[in-house]
């Protein structure tokens, strides 16, 4: 067998249909589409049109419902963490937390908070701050000897909570209000 030898099976390759090339291709004129009607025009999308007959889409029924609300976390597992750790990526004695993590590469977006599950042996004893964690993944990182803080807000987001919030307005209105 030598490369200038290889070649397709017979019929794997097929020539392309070289439309309004004349009344003798076959294939001229009307370039296949026939005469008149929809789908002999451009921009004609008919997927899922039966007819006029309810579409199959829309004759099942719904199932569930998508809440808008849903947090997405990102799951990340013990193994992952003890990994990065061992690849000198992160630094067990400083705070690890979403910004760390994406630096040192072991997740890419932080999305609605990070996740710390249990899957794997930690061995190091770390300070992580995380969205979200599971028991058994408190619980490995206490066994380890390290800590683990959830944070109650998004990575990114602002600090201040609506009662903060509702607060400095009322000071605000009160200060608007001594001026006046």
């Amino acid at each position: 067998m030598k490369l200038n030898e290889l070649a397709d099976k017979q019929g794997a390759q097929h020539d392309r249909k070289r439309v309004g090339r004349g009344i003798g291709s076959g294939t001229g004129k009307t370039s296949g589409r026939g005469h008149k009607g929809q789908k002999s025009r451009s921009g004609v999308a008919l997927k899922g049109f039966e007819g006029g007959q309810m579409p199959l889409h829309r004759r099942l029924p719904k199932r569930g419902f998508n809440n808008i609300f849903a947090k997405r976390f990102v799951a990340l597992n013990l193994d992952r963490l003890q990994d990065a750790i061992d690849a000198k990526k992160l630094d067990p004695k400083k705070p690890i937390d979403a910004t760390a993590l994406i630096a040192a590469r072991v997740i890419k977006n932080p999305r609605d908070g990070v996740r710390l599950l249990a899957r794997g042996d930690l061995t190091s004893k770390i300070n992580i701050t995380v969205a979200g964690a599971s028991k058994k993944a408190l619980e490995a990182v206490e066994k380890a000897g390290g800590s683990l803080t959830v944070a109650t807000t998004r990575p990114g987001a602002p600090a201040a909570d609506k009662a903060g919030k509702a607060a400095a307005t009322k000071d605000a209105a009160k200060s608007d209000g001594a001026e006046a």
